[in-house]
């Protein structure tokens, strides 16, 4: 199912052979800086530059008698290149390159869920400013509230792709690190300055300090990080399969021609794609967890890590892409019902003006204690009875006591709860 939707590039940055290559493009750079330093021969290393490769398939042959991937690889490899091969991976620890290339992977993976991420807030600002004056029902506990409008609700969600957006760019930033610094980071066996060349010549930073690997604490940062943005797609795909209620009905997933909601009940339309979101997000969150179990290992290394890191980096990887595709593309398509948002409000009978009725009769002298009672026993009235908030308020008589009918009537305007719309969508940047 996810391959469907997952882009080739995504695909491309976790295939077999891409890991490979950048493994290659490591013990190649590291060769050239080995050469540079007067270590290795130039014409040799002009000779690895120019055979140097592999086929996955010999690897794998080469693997199942080996049963050593790195070892594997440079067999492969210096099939292809030949005598000259002997001076790949001169000082170096596997973990040197596998760990570095990683790093490689990873950035390439955070450039296209950046991507991701930067269209999605495009949509949701666009939202944001077309909708922001579309009143719709505020609610907490799930219960009628105040108004806001879906603008509003837009903007919040532009901000929260914004923070994520941030996380994943210091994410990339933290695990875009490189280490050639041998068995257990000493340096021992090769100089700092090839680890630089490396480092350079890839786009990462060396490590300041490393041990036969990198440390763990940076992958699980990334990981987190891809968590939590799953956590904000879930968030809003919650709210989304809320609204789409059959008794609110104010927004709903597109349901397309052909599309059927149920085996058994022809009238469904069910936020499908929202589900879906919402429980994929639990993989992330595992893979998260497991990510950071990764983080204490034995001394300066165990590989108890490195199974684990197979399948978790590039799954989360591949899961967000595939859930911002599906997201973004809810969110491009998605119905929006105004009419049902102004019903809604209205069902609560003009509750949803207790506060300003309140603080109009505190504002005029009434205790707080006081100007509460009145207000709620006709709220509980007008639920109860359903009654009209506003007629129970006019016939009160200690309300209009302190308060002109005029005032009542300036308190019932919905303008009131709006009026700092704009503010707020300006101070977002929007």
């Amino acid at each position: 199912m996810i391959s469907r939707y997952c882009r080739p590039a995504m695909s491309q940055v976790w295939s077999e052979e891409n890991r490979l290559q950048r493994i290659l493009e490591v013990e190649i750079y590291a060769c050239e800086a080995m050469a540079e330093l007067g270590q290795v021969p130039y014409e040799a290393y002009r000779e690895i530059k120019a055979k140097a490769g592999f086929d996955v398939k010999r690897m794998q042959e080469i693997e199942e008698i080996v049963r050593h991937d790195v070892i594997a690889f440079l067999t492969a490899v210096a099939e292809k290149v030949g005598p000259a091969a002997k001076y790949l991976h001169m000082g170096m620890t596997s973990s040197d390159v596998l760990d570095t290339a990683l790093s490689v992977q990873m950035r390439q993976s955070c450039e296209l869920l950046l991507g991701r991420l930067y269209k999605l807030r495009d949509i949701l600002a666009k939202m944001a400013r077309e909708y922001k004056d579309t009143l719709m029902m505020g609610r907490t506990h799930g219960i009628h509230a105040e108004p806001l409008t879906f603008g509003l609700k837009m903007a919040l969600w532009t901000t929260e792709v914004n923070r994520s957006v941030v996380r994943l760019q210091n994410a990339k930033e933290v695990i875009s690190v490189g280490k050639i610094s041998g068995a257990v980071g000493t340096f021992a066996n090769v100089d700092p300055k090839v680890e630089e060349h490396v480092c350079r010549r890839l786009g990462l930073h060396p490590a300041p300090v490393s041990t036969q690997i990198i440390q763990r604490d940076r992958h699980a940062e990334f990981m987190t990080t891809l968590a939590l943005i799953g956590c904000t797609l879930e968030k809003f795909a919650t709210e989304l399969r809320n609204l789409q209620r059959t008794e609110m009905l104010e927004v709903e997933e597109e349901f397309g021609v052909g599309q059927k909601g149920s085996s058994a009940m022809p009238h469904k339309r069910n936020p499908v794609i929202s589900e879906r979101i919402s429980g994929l997000v639990r993989v992330l969150r595992g893979n998260a967890l497991a990510a950071m179990e990764n983080v204490a290992l034995w001394h300066e290394r165990d590989i108890t890590h490195s199974s684990v890191e197979r399948v978790i980096i590039p799954d989360s990887c591949i899961l967000l892409d595939y859930m911002l595709h599906l997201f973004n593309n809810i969110m491009e398509n998605l119905n929006i019902y105004p009419d049902n948002m102004r019903e809604n409000v209205d069902k609560t009978l003009g509750l949803v003006f207790s506060q300003r009725v309140m603080l109009s009769l505190v504002e005029k002298g009434v205790l707080r204690e006081v100007a509460y009672e009145w207000v709620q026993r006709n709220a509980l009235t007008a639920w109860s009875q359903k009654t009209d908030f506003q007629y129970l308020v006019l016939q009160d008589k200690d309300i209009m006591s302190i308060l002109s009918k005029v005032e009542i009537m300036d308190i019932f305007d919905f303008d009131y709860h709006t009026k700092n719309i704009d503010y707020i969508l300006n101070r977002a940047g929007l």
